[in-house]
């Protein structure tokens, strides 16, 4: 590392572009202020940035070998050093674990997992009354108020409980303190009911999915590769990648996984401009192709843009400056939630998704039939999610926060949060009796899952089906959703299927929410010009303004909007009674927090049994610059939908296509041969499902 700093490649320009940033902060004196504001305030922040300079300049001094860096590390350490341990608790305390130098414990961990590697790279440096007094006055105390003096958050299972067993086991790496690491490792009484290692049992499903979601899941990655990756190299012994068949590295997958375009999915809590490039992926790709030299991950490397000073960011600027990037592959799969994989899954269905001169061109349908996510989980069981062309095309609204602007409640997730963000109407999936999913209670959401009973992916077709019945009592949910690739079309179609059944009329609110303007729709609105009321008034109904309403007048309903350069229409077929009704967010919105979101719902408003049947297409496009449109109607001629004896069967037909026949079985048989008859013709087919043109 200390050669390739003086050689050129990316990682000298890594190595110079940080120098500057350090040199430029040796120019200012030390300032350790007296912890006062919230998340985003300066003193929040200027804590952090004295975390990052311990660190970096500790690797600055390792790389040079210049003394500056190691005396700028260690003169900020012994200011904390003389100021922590007679802290009391932060003045602002955040709803979880307070800490002493921020509002939460959790930052505090993330201070220590910092700058205890930046102690650990001036340690040799630093004189022994230097090392007394950061130590006795530091990290000591910082590494018992995180573990013996806070057993509630050191031995949860849970990302703040991550963070502190990685900060506790690496100090304890670095001052020689095995009892910390078999803590940090086991739990405080190291029985293995608590800690780092049953974190990796409960907290990821065999698949590498973290049942918070992708954006919790990059957050919490970062603690579990720096402490994992501290482990390797002090105590190979054990092996710790190779834990529970590599969940660590199948983890790092999963979190690229699930992104488009370079940005996670964001559901749950999420804030939806967290992508790929985020710090802790970068750790955890680069920690990943250190381990594995596997070249899809130097693809996703040079997309970061980052490279990291260490060994391991050695190895992949190398590779990178070598040429040795291939592809990644996005693959269509279900991601199972739960420490056993079985509460339920995320399932990405992708197509065109390896594209090699425009990537971001691929489609995705993210189908949402997880958990609930823990505190963090929204109630929307059998959303979805729909991209193409480089954009969220049909939306999931995510975190109702402004992170770290003070000015937005102080950084915290805003009120709207829980007034909207989580409640069923803000999402793409059904509401009963304008009633949100397990009427909007975490605890009772937490002790139930959908069933994923089918999921089959080949080049023409990927399709899963997901089932509940205790999101609502007495009502019965299934959805089937299809992502579809239709002969002499370039662009797929998205066929989606939602069976309801209950013994008790309800009325139902099938929401889409979309990105783009609206172009034209099949029914007659009414729409309010003059004055607006919200939609409801409560469960996120009172934030939605109602717009616009119809009665359907046709079989088939189409709503066309145009995104970007693209349209897309989607089509429902309709049903006796039901209505259209358009909407936007911002009523009872005093302090503008909410996003303007858009978005059509389908209302039933007394029914039992109901299948919502649509079909999305995308089409046709505009050019303004060039001044031409194409193909900015719908192509769908037909679409129909039945059920013979255990077949699901939905027939659609395009313009200038024949018509086509999607069959499956829900449940998923795929050891015999299924049969069924369709307008008077037979067809059979070996699997879950049969897609054909009709005879």
């Amino acid at each position: 590392m200390q050669k390739a700093v003086k050689q050129d490649g990316s990682f000298q320009q890594a190595y110079q572009a940080l120098k500057i940033q350090v040199d430029a902060q040796l120019e200012r004196a030390v300032n350790i202020p007296v912890p006062k504001d919230a998340g985003g305030g300066f003193t929040h922040e200027q804590h952090k940035r004295n975390y990052r300079a311990m660190h970096d300049a500790g690797i600055l001094f390792q790389l040079s070998g210049q003394d500056k860096y190691a005396e700028r590390a260690i003169e900020l350490m012994l200011g904390y050093a003389e100021m922590y341990k007679d802290l009391p608790l932060h003045p602002k305390q955040k709803e979880q674990a307070p800490g002493r130098l921020f509002w939460q414990s959790l930052n505090e961990a993330v201070f220590l997992v910092y700058s205890i590697q930046g102690y650990d790279f001036v340690h040799d440096f630093a004189t022994k009354e230097q090392r007394e007094t950061i130590e006795q006055g530091l990290f000591r105390p910082m590494a018992s108020f995180l573990s013996s003096e806070s057993p509630q958050t050191f031995d949860k299972i849970h990302n703040h409980g991550t963070w502190a067993t990685a900060a506790v086991g690496m100090t304890g790496l670095v001052l020689d303190e095995s009892e910390w690491v078999e803590q940090a490792l086991y739990g405080l009484d190291k029985s293995g009911t608590g800690g780092f290692m049953r974190q990796l049992d409960e907290l990821f499903s065999p698949q590498g999915y973290y049942t918070e979601g992708p954006y919790y899941q990059r957050y919490a990655l970062m603690p579990f590769v720096f402490f994992a990756k501290a482990v390797e190299v002090n105590q190979p012994e054990r092996k710790i990648f190779e834990y529970r068949d590599n969940i660590l590295l199948k983890a790092i997958d999963t979190t690229i996984q699930l992104s488009y375009n370079r940005l996670f999915f964001p559901i749950n809590d999420a804030i939806k401009d967290k992508g790929i490039d985020t710090v802790e992926l970068v750790y955890g790709v680069t920690i990943a192709y250190g381990l594995t030299n596997n070249p899809q991950l130097l693809d996703v490397a040079e997309q970061q843009q980052q490279v990291l000073l260490t060994g391991d960011g050695l190895k992949v600027a190398q590779a990178i400056d070598a040429g040795e990037a291939q592809p990644y592959h996005f693959a269509s799969k279900e991601f199972g939630d739960g420490q056993d994989g079985k509460q339920g899954a995320l399932v990405v269905m992708r197509a065109n998704q390896d594209s090699q001169t425009n990537p971001e061109k691929h489609q995705a349908l993210v189908f949402k039939a997880t958990s609930q996510g823990m505190g963090h989980g929204h109630f929307d069981k059998l959303n979805w999610i729909f991209y193409d062309n480089g954009h969220e095309v049909v939306s999931d609204y995510g975190a109702a926060r402004f992170l770290n602007v003070e000015a937005k409640y102080g950084g915290h997730y805003l009120r709207e949060n829980n007034t909207y963000a989580k409640q069923t109407i803000a999402h793409n999936t059904l509401v009963v009796d304008q009633r949100s999913h397990f009427k909007g209670n975490t605890k009772r959401g937490n002790k139930y899952a959908p069933t994923v009973t089918l999921f089959a992916s080949d080049d023409d077709v990927s399709l899963s089906s997901a089932f509940i019945d205790t999101a609502y009592k007495g009502v019965e949910m299934r959805r089937t959703q299809a992502l579809v690739k239709v002969a002499n079309r370039e662009l797929p179609i998205v066929i989606d299927v939602f069976n309801v059944n209950s013994d008790k009329y309800h009325q139902y609110d099938l929401p889409l929410h979309f990105n783009g303007h609206l172009m034209d729709t099949s029914a007659t609105l009414k729409t309010n010009n003059t004055s607006l009321a919200p939609l409801g008034k409560k469960d996120g109904y009172q934030h939605l303004w109602l717009t616009s309403e119809a009665s359907l007048e046709q079989p088939l309903s189409k709503v066309t909007w145009l995104n970007d350069d693209r349209f897309y229409t989607m089509t429902t077929k309709a049903t006796e009674d039901m209505t259209l009704l358009f909407t936007r967010t911002g009523a009872n919105d005093p302090d503008f927090n909410l996003r303007e979101d858009k978005a059509f719902i389908y209302r039933l408003e007394k029914a039992k049994n109901v299948d919502f049947v649509s079909l999305l297409e995308l089409h046709g496009e505009y050019n303004p610059s060039k001044e031409y449109t194409l193909d900015a109607h719908s192509q769908l001629e037909s679409l129909d939908y039945s059920v013979e004896d255990d077949v699901h069967v939905v027939r659609f037909k395009l313009a200038g296509s024949d018509a086509m026949l999607l069959a499956f079985v829900p449940e998923g048989k795929s050891d015999q041969q299924v049969k069924f008859s369709f307008n008077g013709q037979s067809y059979k087919f070996k699997g879950q499902y049969l897609l054909t043109t009709e005879q």
